[in-house]
């Protein structure tokens, strides 16, 4: 019986640890997805953005925001506390153990939750692309991932507040995207549009990324790394139940995925007259969000058409944040926050623990809480180190005012040295 407990434990670790692997592999997708869909005197920026705010999620996750998230002894279920630095108790590889059930190592969990924090702040990373000062944006990133996050993290799977009132959200279409999104749009309202995106008369113009196969990798490798996260949701797979709940987490992911596509071409081609590329690649990504929030209690026909009605959403979303002038180059707002909500909402059709009532008062906290602690952040920034390039660093391109390098250079004098 030992024996058998022991590598339960193992394989549910092992599970984890390869899940996070996955989720850590999505910011490979983010930096690719975004990189493709700005302009090409942008990309050095943007992929560092991608880069270091990686790094700067996992030290302050480590330093702070796993702890306030997932507290040993909770103020209340709205205050979880501060205390800083993984203890001992995270870092003993001693079996967690609830109802006798062997689960898995306490630091599997922190690295599974590491990434999801960086996927968070990713989604912001795309929306203030083009013109926002490198250095404000990973200040930002500092606090986001060190306590905005964390906190509202902490009220549905830290035990707080949103999961006594019964909300539902399986892998984080509110606790990750919408939160995400919702950081994104404040920092967008005060960052303003970038030059030349709207004319005097309202006119919107276009203003199309500079490599589409780049973009396109980068969906794949996010629709391959979103198994990790909705799978790895789960938590554990070494009984027979959970194998196959977690086998029809995957199916559903993938359905889900693929009626976005299908929905949001169809969708463009009636409203454009073109198979829009752009806005079929955020439909595969909004049917991903969308299914997030409950990918294991559909039918795999339920999964994708709630997919379906997520590819369809996000292409109205990302018009219609154009027409007010919300200026997201890569649709993250909508693709992580619209169809996040919906997400959210669709969780009701098929699951019978959540309530309509649940779900709102969620989406509600979620982006009532980010939205006005990241403007809070983000105007304290604007005010001490400024947010927004100069309008001629904009009209060069940040990789050079910013990074100092281009991400494609024309031309190499290889005469020299």
């Amino acid at each position: 019986m030992e024996k058998i407990i022991e590598l339960s434990y193992a394989l549910d670790t092992f599970y984890l640890l390869m899940s996070a692997a996955l989720v850590m592999w999505m910011a490979a997708g983010f930096a690719m997805l975004e990189a493709g869909l700005v302009r090409a005197k942008n990309t050095t920026e943007i992929l560092t953005k991608n880069v270091v705010l990686f790094a700067i999620a996992c030290i302050m996750y480590m330093l702070v925001g796993y702890n306030i998230m997932y507290p040993a002894e909770a103020v209340n279920s709205f205050w979880p506390g501060i205390s800083f630095l993984l203890g001992e108790d995270n870092v003993a590889a001693d079996v967690i153990a609830s109802g006798g059930d062997t689960v898995y190592s306490n630091m599997a969990d922190f690295f599974f939750q590491v990434v999801f924090v960086a996927t968070a702040m990713s989604i912001v990373s795309g929306a203030v692309a083009e013109r926002m000062k490198l250095w404000a944006f990973l200040a930002f990133a500092v606090v986001m991932t060190g306590f905005i996050y964390p906190l509202q993290g902490y009220w549905k799977w830290g035990g707080g507040f949103l999961d006594e009132l019964g909300f539902y959200d399986f892998a984080g279409s509110g606790v990750v995207h919408l939160c995400g999104a919702s950081a994104a749009l404040a920092g967008v309202v005060l960052l303003g549009a970038r030059k030349g995106k709207y004319g005097k008369d309202g006119s919107i113009q276009p203003i199309p990324g500079c490599n589409m196969p780049m973009a396109t990798l980068g969906t794949f490798i996010l629709w391959m790394g979103w198994f990790g996260f909705n799978g790895g949701s789960e938590l554990i797979i070494s009984n027979i139940s959970e194998a196959n709940t977690v086998a029809m987490v995957f199916v559903n992911t993938n359905a889900a995925a693929a009626g976005g596509v299908v929905s949001a071409l169809i969708t463009a081609h009636i409203l454009f007259g073109k198979a829009d590329l752009s806005m079929t690649l955020n439909g595969a990504l909004a049917g991903l969000v969308a299914i997030t929030a409950d990918p294991a209690s559909p039918s795999p026909l339920l999964a994708t058409i709630i997919g379906i009605i997520a590819g369809i959403i996000v292409v109205f979303a990302i018009i219609g944040l154009d027409k007010i002038k919300v200026d997201d180059p890569v649709g993250a707002i909508s693709v992580h926050g619209v169809v996040g909500t919906w997400g959210l909402i669709a969780v009701c059709f098929s699951n019978t623990d959540a309530t309509f009532g649940a779900q709102l008062t969620g989406i509600a906290t979620i982006f009532t809480f980010v939205f006005a602690t990241s403007f809070g952040v983000w105007y304290l920034l604007k005010v001490i180190i400024g947010i927004r390039v100069s309008e001629e660093h904009e009209y060069q391109g940040v990789d050079f005012s910013e990074c100092g390098m281009e991400a494609y250079p024309e031309f190499t004098d290889s005469s020299k040295g």
